[in-house]
């Protein structure tokens, strides 16, 4: 395992690439509004596939409660952001029985009608962004990939969301809150986002357990820093991650002393302290221990998955990653208008800003 890409980069990038897929294809299709692009000011601010999948995929017209909401999606949503962004309503809940006063969890989020065509946007997506990947990298290939997460998440917590969590605080994997006990019933077939999330936040967990430091953290900013200076301003074309989801991370870092920044004539640079070293290294520890673990507790499904995902990640950059070649977003789109990333992240930076997987 010493010079192996870690399995959780691998399920990482492909997550990531599917997901910046569908997104472009969901802009493309919905009426909305970016800051990069503007829009019309009516529209729904334009967000990632994310708060579908932890919001408005469960909200019936009439709506439901944040508790409701919670039990059915796993994961929190940002209920103020789908609010401020044109996606839902606010129905102050009425008073119990008794006069009991209600709690912030009987609040009761309510689509609005730009929120429900949003809905009629994204629920389609999943299966016209899984049918390019088939055409573009085999359909053998995606069903062997389909097979081999399904032989995972089959041993896992049933409970586990279908989304990447948005991030708490530390950047941290927020699990499901053990009250909710398992899904009433079963889903049925997984979309094939959802087996990817499902397997990565079951291995960021793990990894979370024994580490000081969350895994965002760690595969994203921690792994491209050293003892020698590196340019601030390099550090999202190196990790393939926000400069605002970095500055989050840069946060930690400091409070633990990990790093040091400083000044390299005009530029802001940073490097790891002899601490932020010994982190480093804990970090690529903990991830050979956690996927010993797995070969452990699955066996060859772990040599299986390992292979049918390398056969689409190659090496996660733009020159030598099949992945690349679906993310050409389109000309009116955000990411159009934004350097293009020459690298994917080694673990999804899904933050309160509108849940896209690169923290953007």
């Amino acid at each position: 395992m010493q010079n192996r890409v870690p399995l959780s980069t691998l399920l990482s990038q492909t997550l990531v690439a599917f997901t910046i897929e569908l997104d472009n294809e969901a802009e493309h299709r919905l009426s909305h509004k970016t800051t990069v692009a503007g829009g019309d000011p009516h529209d729904v601010w334009m967000s990632s596939v994310a708060m579908y999948l932890n919001c408005m995929r469960w909200l019936p017209e009439g709506g439901l409660s944040i508790r409701e909401l919670g039990r059915l999606a796993r994961t929190p949503t940002n209920v103020d952001g789908m609010r401020r962004w044109g996606y839902v309503t606010l129905v102050p809940p009425a008073i119990k029985p008794g006069g009991k006063k209600p709690g912030k969890g009987d609040i009761v989020l309510r689509p609005t009608p730009n929120g429900r065509k949003a809905q009629g946007v994204w629920k389609p997506l999943f299966g016209v962004i899984e049918e390019r990947w088939r055409k573009r990298f085999g359909g053998l290939e995606v069903d062997a990939l389909r097979a081999a997460l399904g032989a995972i998440v089959q041993d896992l917590d049933p409970g586990l969301p279908d989304v990447m969590p948005i991030l708490g605080y530390g950047l941290v994997c927020r699990p499901p809150d053990p009250k909710l006990g398992p899904p009433d019933e079963p889903q049925g077939e997984l979309t094939f986002s959802a087996l990817l999330a499902r397997v990565l936040l079951a291995f960021a967990l793990e990894f979370e357990q024994g580490s000081r430091l969350s895994l965002a953290i760690c595969a994203n900013v921690l792994r491209v820093l050293d003892e020698q200076s590196v340019p601030v301003k390099e550090l999202p074309e190196r990790s393939g991650v926000s400069k605002e989801s970095i500055a989050m991370a840069m946060g930690i870092l400091r409070k633990f002393k990990l790093v040091e920044i400083g000044k390299q004539g005009s530029w802001q640079v940073i490097r790891l302290t002899a601490t932020g070293t010994q982190a480093r290294m804990a970090y690529e520890s903990q991830l050979k221990l956690v996927e010993g673990r797995w070969i452990e507790r699955f066996g060859e499904r772990i040599d299986g998955l390992r292979t049918a995902l390398q056969a689409i990640v190659g090496d996660g950059t733009a020159e030598g990653s099949p992945l690349f070649a679906g993310l050409e977003p389109y000309a009116e789109g955000w990411r159009a208008m934004v350097r293009r990333p020459r690298t994917l992240p080694h673990f999804p930076m899904v933050l309160h800003r509108g849940g896209y997987p690169d923290g953007s």
